[in-house]
């Protein structure tokens, strides 16, 4: 029996990817800032531990609670959006240290483990977003990208050890909180001259009518990143990502 660890999963795709891996008799680790015994189902293959992973001693003491791993899934991340000049640099360093850094010293954790064992994978959740430049993210998806050249050049390093490394990148997935849970970093971020933009962008996103990415299609991409040794690198997840890959 196989054990992952998942980071966020308190909502959204990182909810359901350890749904997902529990129903398929894994043993589960996951991970949120603020643990709740209530989000998934009672299993004594389920462990619920905290984790914040923009603190060093966090990361420590998850790891070490969590025990033998052979699947990480760095899922967790936080949303961004705003035109550059208005946004806050405490805003970028928070941004880029969850997103970025977190998901570098998650990784970082674990390496030994799998080095030494020689065996492991590890799967990077990242966005679509790094496909195509969009105004008004250009932060979150510069958080993004970084994780996407990192995790390309990790695997390099690791291919030796016989530990795998994948990208899974999702399009926009209006289904879930993560749009909602960025708007407290949207204070301030529009100034008044890039108004009117911002009024065609969110406009352009309301009457859109391309298909969005649901969170199956996230789990799915995990999930075959996750057990499918042949699976490519990078694995859209939903349609509006995999039109963007193509």
């Amino acid at each position: 029996m196989k054990t992952v660890l998942i980071t966020g999963c308190s909502s959204g795709f990182g909810l359901e990817i350890a749904r997902h891996f529990l129903d398929r008799d894994w043993r589960v680790v996951a991970t949120m800032r603020t643990p709740r015994e209530d989000l998934l189902p009672r299993s004594d293959r389920l462990r619920v531990i905290a984790l914040d992973i923009a603190d060093a001693d966090s990361i420590r003491q998850a790891v070490e609670a969590a025990g033998p791993i052979d699947v990480l899934v760095n899922n967790a991340g936080i949303g961004a959006l705003g035109a550059v000049e208005g946004m806050p640099m405490s805003t970028v360093r928070e941004v880029f240290e969850t997103n970025t850094l977190g998901t570098i010293a998650m990784t970082q954790a674990l390496l030994p483990r799998f080095r030494e064992r020689r065996d492991g994978v590890v799967i990077n959740v990242t966005s679509s977003v790094t496909l195509k430049p969009l105004p008004l993210l250009a932060v979150y998806t510069a958080s993004k990208a970084a994780v996407n050249a990192f995790t390309e050049s990790l695997a390099l390093e690791l291919r030796p050890f016989n530990v795998r490394v994948n990208l899974v990148l999702p399009g926009r997935a209006p289904s879930t909180s993560f749009g909602a849970n960025a708007q407290g970093r949207m204070q301030g971020a529009i100034p008044a001259a890039y108004a009117e933009l911002a009024q065609q962008v969110f406009a352009e996103w309301a009457k859109s009518t391309e298909e969005v990415t649901q969170t199956a299609d996230v789990v799915a991409a995990v999930w075959r990143a996750a057990t499918d040794a042949s699976a490519p690198m990078r694995i859209a997840a939903g349609a509006d990502a995999v039109a963007l890959m193509q």
